[in-house]
């Protein structure tokens, strides 16, 4: 039966080595599990259950992963994206004060122009009209800002009256995040499968240690259970209709750019790393289906209650291991299922302890500045401005818009407006209308 499913022969493959692919790529991606619910609950600051998006997180990892497996037959696993859970949370929520399940209706609409625009492949003329430039930028920016939001977790950077940001001085808690950092950095550097997931593991228990010494208090909460009845606190709780206002239209595109972006990014990544380039087309295989799946995923995202999700580059990790066909997928959906009743174990993760890995993350999405030309100041500045407004303005949609506004005055001022295709002038209107709707 896998045999005619996912033709393993065909890709030179066995049930083994696709066991162990899908091993490998959840170890890689199960810190999800616990960072997610942290980011979008924000000690309670948005409102939104911790059990609840959890169990969100894990059911949506679950089956879209393994309906990517099923559809497309490749090797792609998906989750709730990192960053984009950050636009939700600091942006939409605390930033903006959208209610959570306004933000979920944001995040449910996103699917359904995804789904759309993967249909009619529309989606084709939006990523011609984006520079490289500022897709890059995006990505650096968004990646910076949740370095800093680890940072701030960890209570390493803390607030300064003189000059807004200062380091928060060395103590236990950003002691336990120093070694962390270190262990996990180094995790990766030796290529450790499952380095991510290793060192929240570590330090949470190092930080159970210094608590129950008496060394720190309110940083570890021991669960009184191993395991619980899943919460549905979260299920089924967007507001569609309060998703449907003008002021939300940037917010509801910045969710379609950012999960669009780091999808098709991810597919052509992992896609290079396995072999799985068309040669006549240089797409990834089966990009159509997979972009479909994945905006299923975001529409299922909403519906469940978490941030949109999007396919995990950490997908290369089961690629590595020899993974070439859905069966990996699955087998990695499959192992998010057991999550579901063992919340009480992932609420006694720390934020301290998930904190090295949003540095982690940040460090890893910083990569694409090298494909910006800095000697063009043409290129440079809106790449620039897109990059350090995001963590600076601690709003993603602030670092998006002033990058593409930016951009296109800088051509018009040129001479060079002819450059500039009809798509992204449409975007410059729904952008200028966010900063109008931001007043």
């Amino acid at each position: 039966m896998l045999e005619s499913m996912f033709r393993l022969k065909e890709h030179k493959t066995t049930v083994q080595t696709e066991i162990r692919a899908g091993i490998a790529t959840f170890l890689t991606m199960a810190y999800i599990i616990a960072v997610n619910p942290g980011i979008l609950h924000a000690d309670g600051a948005t409102g939104m259950s911790f059990e609840g998006v959890l169990l969100a997180t894990v059911l949506v990892s679950a089956l879209v992963s393994i309906l990517m497996g099923l559809v497309t037959n490749l090797p792609f696993a998906l989750a709730p994206g990192m960053g984009i859970n950050a636009f939700f949370t600091y942006t939409l929520v605390l930033g903006a004060g959208i209610p959570w399940e306004t933000a979920l209706g944001a995040v449910f609409i996103s699917g359904i122009v995804f789904l759309i625009l993967s249909i009619f492949k529309v989606r084709e003329m939006i990523v011609q009209a984006i520079p490289p430039s500022l897709r890059y930028a995006v990505a650096a920016g968004i990646g910076l800002f949740l370095a800093f939001i680890g940072l701030q977790n960890a209570e390493f950077v803390v607030a300064n009256q003189a000059t807004l940001v200062g380091f928060g001085g060395m103590n236990v808690t950003t002691g336990l995040f120093v070694i962390g950092l270190l262990l996990t950095g180094t995790l990766v550097i030796l290529k450790v499968k499952g380095a991510l997931i290793i060192g929240v593991i570590v330090v949470s228990l190092l930080a159970l240690g210094a608590t129950l010494l008496g060394w720190v208090e309110g940083v570890v909460f021991i669960p009184e259970s191993v395991f619980a009845a899943p919460s549905f606190e979260v299920f089924m709780q967007m507001d569609v209709l309060g998703a449907l206002s003008l002021g939300m239209i940037l917010p509801i595109f910045t969710l379609l750019f950012t999960d669009m972006f780091d999808s098709i990014s991810t597919f052509v990544g992992v896609a290079e790393v396995g072999g799985f380039m068309d040669k006549e087309t240089n797409q990834p295989k089966n990009v159509g289906r997979a972009l479909l799946v994945d905006a299923i995923g975001t529409t299922l995202s909403g519906m469940f209650g978490t941030s949109s999700a999007t396919t995990y580059i950490e997908s290369a990790a089961g690629v590595e291991e020899g993974g070439r066909t859905g069966l990996t997928a699955v087998i990695t959906g499959l192992l998010f299922l057991p999550f579901i009743f063992l919340s009480p174990i992932v609420g006694f993760i720390p934020a301290v302890a998930t904190a090295p890995v949003l540095v982690l993350v940040g460090l890893f999405m910083i990569h694409p500045v090298l494909h910006i030309r800095w000697s063009s100041f043409e290129e440079a500045l809106p790449a620039f401005l897109a990059m350090i407004l995001i963590p600076l303005t601690y709003n993603i949609t602030q670092g998006i818009v002033w990058g593409f506004l930016s951009y296109t005055l800088i051509k018009v001022f040129r001479g060079k407006a002819k450059e500039i295709q009809p798509t992204l002038w449409i975007i410059n209107i729904f952008a200028i209308l966010s900063l109008v709707a931001g007043h």
